[in-house]
């Protein structure tokens, strides 16, 4: 197979890419404007502009035929999943300490009277 044929399996999701990837971007953006998202505002822009950078050297692979542009799409694309599959993690480790908590809390409320 050629990498024409390999890289046009995603070449359909570009602009999709494109745009979750500008709409990270922004919502990073708007998270730095309070004082906690400043810490966390790196995140969502980052992420954007992997998804991004991924869309575009998508696009060279496919209109150039360039396996390193291939490769480079592939990787920004490996590195955006790992990235999101970590916070998705954390998220829910988050959630499940909360609604103990919550339960707990709701116990000893309970208890009291």
């Amino acid at each position: 197979m050629d990498i024409k044929n390999i890289s046009q399996t995603l070449y359909p999701a570009r602009n999709w890419m494109k745009l979750v990837g500008v709409l990270s971007i922004i919502y990073g953006a708007l998270t730095a404007l309070t004082i906690v998202g400043i810490i966390v505002a790196w995140l969502p822009i980052w992420m954007g502009v992997l998804l991004f950078q991924s869309a575009s050297s998508l696009e060279r692979a496919v209109l150039m035929e360039s396996a390193d542009d291939l490769t480079m799409a592939l990787a920004k694309i490996r590195t955006y999943f790992t990235i999101m599959g970590v916070l998705t993690l954390i998220s829910l480790v988050f959630m499940i300490l909360g609604i103990f908590m919550g339960g707990l809390a709701g116990i000893m409320a309970t208890a009291g009277k």
